[in-house]
């Protein structure tokens, strides 16, 4: 589906011009883009790894401030996601684990599910989401810093 978006500019409630900014496309879930690339599993697949690195200042409560499972939606990253994470079968169990040597968040989005992640034993400053129900299809991934534009480089794995 296109459209165009006419973009009026005014200065002190008058219009002083008017012009078509674009053409807009409501880009399909498998044309997403991901500032680190594209993990595909399926069930049996063990674990899979990328890495990355965190960035930017938005703020992931901006997509929620809880997930499903009523925790905390924290961090900041990139507007564009980290990973996107396909899965061809759904899998009943899965786990996101972030690595690194600074304080991490998760955040995972993706049919009609938001999973929010920070550490699980608070001992560790690393992010991790363990969850059940994961249904086949793309999901959207962001790995997050406690404070904004901060540079944390990672390795996440997902594991069955």
């Amino acid at each position: 589906m296109a459209r165009q978006t006419m973009l009026h500019l005014q200065c002190s409630g008058v219009a002083i011009a008017s012009l078509v900014v674009g053409t807009l496309s409501i880009l399909p879930a498998s044309a997403q883009t991901a500032n680190f690339g594209t993990i595909e599993v399926a069930s049996g697949f063990g674990s899979a790894r990328a890495e990355g690195y965190t960035q930017g200042s938005f703020s992931l409560s901006s997509i929620a401030n809880r997930d499903r499972a009523g925790n905390l939606c924290i961090g900041f990253a990139d507007s564009t996601p980290d990973h996107i994470l396909v899965l061809e079968r759904d899998l009943p169990r899965l786990s996101l684990q972030v690595r690194s040597e600074g304080d991490t968040t998760l955040l995972v989005q993706g049919n009609g599910t938001i999973r929010c992640g920070d550490d699980l034993s608070r001992s560790e400053a690393d992010a991790v989401i363990q969850d059940t129900g994961w249904e086949a299809g793309e999901y959207r991934v962001w790995v997050g810093s406690f404070e904004s534009s901060v540079r944390i480089d990672y390795t996440l794995t997902v594991q069955e």
